[in-house]
């Protein structure tokens, strides 16, 4: 199907959306922001009384109504802030901006919601977590820092295989299948120092949402997940200095005006320093070793007129790992993201986004020119994307557009040099292309039930200049060997694919106070983590769609039941149930090479996966004592042939029970107190079931080539942290300007020695003759004591 059919499905579909107009409408709409610094609000509610409906504000807070020509009563809600209420008569079109004004005191609140108040029970969505700022800066984390990675794994659907692994899974998703975004632009490494910090620095981010199902036909590119990170657009109002001092790295943000309420900037910067106060004590770094990570966030926007707006965004942050002067490595991520927002008339919305992203690492070894290895290896991607949103009606909003992505990868520049001797061992640049076009709408049909339904459809090019390679078949499981190859010139297409990915979700009310939804999905993913390591690493190898590797699919299938459990809507309860079947999985032949070889994609074993579970979550949402408890019974699953004796096994993240608790409670005005507590069943790993000894070494052996065949120690932890808000009143009665707080925070409070991995190894006492040799199994801690914290953050 040409994009061009596609496009006029879309017009068709607004065609059998848009109802009868018997009679003359008119338009509300506007931009609604935070009273306070001018942020946009994303995700206001807008109702209005006299028909019992409304919507809620995009990514940028902007809001339509189109409703029939009379006097309405209007009301701009949003957790945190005073509602307004406004009347307006409508026999024109109106615009109706709003600012609405943050609470000056309020209890404190539970900010992991959906996109509007009763969003467990009234909104379309399901599947979705939207995690506040405020909620992040609360939850007890590693060394006291907020970490909004991390507070991602306390929700129900998403885990890790444990301390010092980067990224997150979802839904028994491996990490490679999360799309990461930053303003629009994709991270493909979202981890510092090897896991135990994300790249998104708290100070600079206003809004976080993660897709696990239900994925809205404008997203696609990854299987498991979306999340969408939103960064601040900087206090339009006023200048405000942000920061933070902590026990491993300190941070500060500035933010203000360029010219008042119509343009404003802001600068976040993170720099750790755990190298510099170990260097005393720790020998390797005082000869010009190094471990430490920094970033630089960075954006800027202006309002040219009513309906032109265009911001302009950015990300630069690196890791360094040294052992020396000359030798080590470091990775790092540096995103670029132009916007112009443009309002063609009252209902129709558009966005026009342009990205630059690149993740690039590097590393060294020897001890001169004479002698030395070096590589680095990359991912380059400039993205193009028109989207349009087109609020048809009260009951109707229609999203359409498109996306072109452009990879450049750099698998290896390598080279070895021996005695001077040069030894070239690089591998040629890899060139694709992905275009895709969609259309959705979200409609409500009538109070009980509302529907989104949509279809995208994404086409994928390998191109040249490269080399095709063509394989012969062997014996499942063993390394394929090549039979041929044929070279391709610039532009020329070596492999391309194409994907319908249909997307479907509806809501039936249920009573006043619950709710079923439903929704189906199929994605496409064409690029491909390369990891067969425990946990993701900063050197795992992206690898693009070929004509050897095919693109993954999913489809996926949730229904859930939706409650509040009390009239106040305090209490909120749901239960989610998911299916998904993917294929094209990727796994490796044992003994796989995945690093610098050329003919890796004969060592890649294809094969179909299976993912399946419910999610039970409650929430108390308002009062001195708030949080959630969330519980995921889940399982994960590949069978490949040439592995397993090709029956079914666990995937390396599969988790049967994760349970999580997150409390919140204001001891006093000015302390307050936040409690994690996590229990998961230990993660599937692989043992050898028998051994040989060879001139007195001790060989393990998988006799029965199994894969996954026992499961770690059960883990299980308990954080705690203590904020102390600094004093609001001066001794002379004047209230402070100015604001502060610490945070002392306790980590891995019972000191659990939780099980990252178990190795075997032969004793090194010498054997008598004739006695069996004996071995011993450890167990790899990342963190098996209790970590103290304190740090000191302020506002001015």
């Amino acid at each position: 199907m040409s994009h061009f059919r596609l496009f006029v499905l879309v017009f068709f579909v607004i065609g059998l959306t848009c109802p009868a107009w018997a009679q003359e409408k008119f338009t509300i709409n506007g931009t609604i922001k935070d009273n306070s610094n001018g942020e946009a609000l994303i995700g206001v509610t807008v109702y209005v009384r006299e028909i019992s409906n409304g919507t809620t504000t995009n990514e940028y807070g902007f809001y339509s109504i189109t409703l029939p020509k009379g006097t309405y009563t209007v009301d701009y809600s949003y957790v945190g802030f005073q509602t307004v209420s406004r009347t307006v008569v409508l026999d024109k079109n109106v615009q109706q901006p709003i600012e609405l004004v943050p609470e000056a005191s309020q209890l404190q609140e539970v900010v992991v919601k959906g996109e509007i108040e009763q969003a467990n029970v009234e909104n379309l969505e399901m599947s979705t977590n939207k995690l506040e700022i405020k909620t992040i800066l609360r939850t007890p984390m590693l060394f006291g820092e907020a970490d909004l990675l991390r507070s991602l794994q306390l929700l129900p659907g998403v885990s890790t295989v444990g301390e010092g692994a980067s990224g997150f899974n979802v839904r028994g998703g491996n990490v490679g299948q999360n799309l990461i975004l930053l303003d629009e632009a994709p991270v493909y490494n979202s981890s510092h120092l090897f896991g135990f910090f994300s790249v998104f620095n708290p100070d600079a981010v206003k809004d976080t949402k993660l897709y696990k199902g239900a994925i809205p036909s404008r997203y696609g590119g990854r299987l498991a997940s979306i999340l969408d990170v939103r960064m601040k657009e900087g206090n339009s109002k006023k200048f405000e200095v942000t920061g933070g001092i902590g026990t491993v790295f300190s941070r500060l943000a500035v933010e203000g005006p360029i010219v008042k309420d119509k343009a404003s900037f802001i600068i976040a910067a993170r720099r750790s320093y755990i190298d510099v106060l170990a260097r005393p004590f720790v020998p390797i770094l005082e000869n010009g070793g190094a471990l430490n990570f920094y970033d630089l966030t960075l954006k800027t926007n202006y309002d040219i007129n009513r309906r032109n707006k265009i911001y302009l965004s950015g990300y630069f942050g690196r890791d360094v790992f040294r052992f020396d002067k000359t030798q080590g490595f470091n990775w790092g991520n540096a995103t670029a993201t132009l916007r112009w927002n443009h309002l063609f008339n009252e209902r129709l919305f558009l966005n026009v986004t342009g990205v630059y992203a690149d993740y690039d690492y590097a590393l060294q070894f020897g001890k001169d020119e004479r002698d030395r290895f070096s590589w680095n290896s990359s991912i380059t991607s400039y993205i193009f994307r028109p989207q349009f949103t087109y609020f048809i009606d009260s009951r109707n909003e229609l999203t359409f557009g498109a996306d072109a992505t452009y990879y450049s990868f750099i698998p290896a520049n390598a080279e070895g040099v021996t005695n001077g001797d040069v030894v070239e061992i690089s591998l040629g640049r890899k060139y694709n292309l992905e275009t895709s076009v969609y259309a959705g709408n979200a409609q409500k049909i009538s109070e009980k039930l509302s529907i989104e339904y949509g279809l995208r459809y994404s086409y994928f090019q390998y191109l040249g200049p490269g080399t095709e390679y063509i394989y012969g078949d062997t014996i499942p499981g063993l390394r394929k060997p090549v039979i041929g190859s044929k070279t391709y010139g610039s532009g020329e297409v070596i492999a391309q694919y194409g994907n319908f990915e249909p997307r479907f979700s509806f809501r039936v009310q249920a009573g006043q106070r619950a709710s079923i939804k439903g929704s189906y999905n199929r994605m496409a993913q064409y690029l491909h983590l390369i990891s067969n390591t425990t946990a993701s690493n900063p050197l795992d190898v992206w690898n693009p769609t070929s004509n050897n590797i095919k693109p993954q699919l999913a489809d996926q299938f949730t229904l859930g039941y939706f409650r509040d459990l009390t009239e106040d809507k305090k209490y909120e309860f749901s239960a989610e149930a998911y299916y998904r079947t993917t294929q094209n999985q990727i796994d490796y032949i044992d003994g796989a090479d995945l690093l610098i070889n050329q003919y890796l994609e004969g060592d890649l074993l294809s094969g179909i996966g299976r993912a399946y579970g419910l999610e039970l979550y409650v929430q108390k949402k308002t009062g001195r004592l708030n949080g959630w408890v969330s519980y995921t019974l889940g399982r994960s699953e590949l069978k490949v042939d040439g592995i397993n004796g090709g029956q079914w096994y666990e995937t390396r993240f599969n988790q049967l029970h994760n349970l999580k608790l997150a409390a919140f409670y204001d001891l006093t005005s000015r302390w307050q107190v936040s409690a994690n507590f996590i229990f998961t069943s230990g993660t599937p790993t692989t043992f050898p079931t028998s051994r040989f000894t060879q001139q007195g070494i001790l060989i393990p052996y998988n006799a029965f080539e199994s894969r996954n065949n026992v499961h770690m120690p059960d883990y299980h932890r308990l954080d705690i942290s203590f904020r102390l808000e600094g004093k609001k009143v001066k001794k002379n009665g004047k209230e402070r300007k100015n604001s502060d707080y610490w945070v002392f925070s306790l980590y891995n409070v019972y000191a659990r020695r939780n099980p990252f991995s178990i190795y075997f190894s032969q004793t090194d006492q010498r054997t008598p003759a004739g006695q069996a040799i004996t071995s011993q199994a450890t167990q790899l801690s990342i963190i098996g004591t209790i970590v103290p914290s304190v740090s000191y953050n302020f506002k001015f």
